[in-house]
């Protein structure tokens, strides 16, 4: 009898362990190993179960020069979602995986259920559920007032009648909900663990190229808000997007984190509404919901998210230390960069905050992973510590360097055009954006250095 071969996976993060130990050294939970068999498939290779099911033949590869291939017949599908298509790149390839995760009841089901009822006018779709039968499927779909005579529907958790089922109705792209309840008859693993999942997803991506549609699929995530499951599975697939659901919201943020065929890091808005998931063209109006008088610590900036601007408003607040260390906590920025232009403050600008705590935010669960946002936040803080208000209709942006000099940002002036469609009429940015002739309807202040920056906010009025 063949020795059967066994790992420990983490429940958190899903990496794999040869031997068990107290603590995941990827993600570092206690406790959090389980032990799994990792059985080999029985009989054929999945490669040559693939090919057999889908009446591929096998054989060498064939061979091409790069120049001989026609593209030009390779045309993206619409979703019919604007804000969907941003994030894809401009439509679903066909020959392509996508994988979207979110957290529980963040809208992932509902949202691919309208794509799904949508792209089903103009091809065939196919969906798959493998967490809800067929009547609450169509139960909500009667909810969300969706159409309901041209979308194909099945309940499957196997993944060799899946691939059947895609072999005698041949749609265009097929829709899994959800991976980590897909199974491969061959493997001996429950579903959901690292080995039912990696080969699960393998064997879709191959059937998904050999026969050229659109394969998506859901995905589970962890508390920690990663994805479940092996990281290979990113690995795989053409397209990774995350759907957030910030605390007690009714929008949905859609970001691209990997896309093999269009721009990462793009942003789609969405709002959770009675009937469904509907699309915000203008997401800048959502995240500017100010009080009618400024406050101190309260400032506007303009992100570039993908390739539109997004005007935002950055909080902070500092309060004297009550004991212990300082501390230093922002939510949707990186907290090092907090730390690290504190320290540029201090020693380029003579304003030392040791003795305080600095909390920063930006307001309305948004996250900004770029660094055009440094200078508004340092002006948020010295704001908060000064207990001075900033006009209401200035914006800042700009990066800043540890020698205290303020940096030009990606596609200055569209940002700042975005700021006059919204009612702003000053702006502190880097003397690099700064071009002749500037935007009309804007009064720019340019500066060079964060001191001078600080000093052009403390004398406008």
């Amino acid at each position: 009898m063949a020795k059967v071969k066994t790992a420990y996976v983490c429940n958190e993060c899903g990496a794999e362990h040869t031997q068990w130990q107290g603590q995941c050294s990827v993600c570092g939970i206690w406790n959090s190993l389980s032990r799994i068999s990792l059985g080999s498939v029985k009989g054929a290779s999945l490669g040559s179960r693939t090919d057999a099911m889908l009446g591929v033949a096998g054989g060498e590869a064939e061979v091409k020069i790069l120049a001989e291939i026609d593209s030009a017949k390779t045309s993206r599908l619409p979703t019919g979602f604007t804000e969907l298509d941003r994030v894809l790149g401009g439509g679903l390839v066909p020959g392509s995986v996508v994988l979207i995760g979110g957290d529980p009841g963040a809208g992932k089901s509902t949202l691919l259920l309208q794509v799904s009822t949508a792209m089903a006018g103009r091809q065939e779709v196919l969906y798959v559920s493998g967490e809800e039968s067929l009547q609450q499927l169509a139960m909500r779909a009667r909810r969300l007032g969706l159409p309901l005579d041209r979308l194909r529907v099945a309940s499957e958790t196997r993944a060799e009648e899946v691939a059947r089922l895609i072999e005698r109705h041949a749609p265009q792209v097929v829709v899994l909900d959800s991976i980590q309840v897909m199974q491969l008859d061959g493997i001996d693993s429950v579903p959901g663990s690292v080995t039912q999942v990696r080969e699960t997803a393998a064997f879709f991506t191959r059937l998904a190229k050999q026969k050229g549609i659109v394969v998506i699929l859901v995905g589970h995530v962890t508390k920690d808000g990663n994805l479940a499951g092996p990281k290979v599975l990113e690995h795989m697939i053409d397209c990774f997007i995350m759907l957030d659901s910030p605390a007690g919201a009714r929008y949905r943020t859609l970001r691209g984190l990997k896309n093999r065929f269009g721009p990462v890091n793009e942003l789609g808005v969405f709002v959770m509404t009675d009937g469904g998931m509907k699309e915000v063209q203008n997401p800048s109006a959502i995240f500017l919901q100010r009080a009618e008088s400024p406050s101190p610590g309260s400032v506007t900036t303009v992100t570039w998210e993908g390739t539109r601007p997004l005007l935002v408003e950055i909080q902070a607040l500092v309060d004297s230390l009550q004991g212990g260390h300082p501390r230093r906590i922002a939510v949707g920025l990186d907290p090092q960069r907090l730390g690290m232009h504190l320290a540029v403050l201090h020693r380029h600008c003579g304003v030392s905050l040791g003795d305080q705590d600095v909390f920063a935010n930006v307001v309305g669960g948004v996250r900004i992973a770029e660094t055009g946002a440094d200078l508004a936040l340092m002006t948020a803080v010295l704001s908060s510590f000064r207990n001075v208000r900033l006009p209401k209709d200035l914006i800042v942006f700009g990066e800043l360097g540890l020698t205290g000099e303020v940096r030009p940002v990606v596609n200055g002036q569209e940002r700042l055009r975005e700021a006059v469609k919204h009612g702003f009429k000053r702006a502190l940015i880097p003397a690099g954006n700064q071009a002749r002739p500037g935007v009309k309807g804007m009064q720019i202040e340019a500066v060079a250095t964060l001191a001078e920056g600080l000093e052009r906010v403390a004398a406008m009025d």
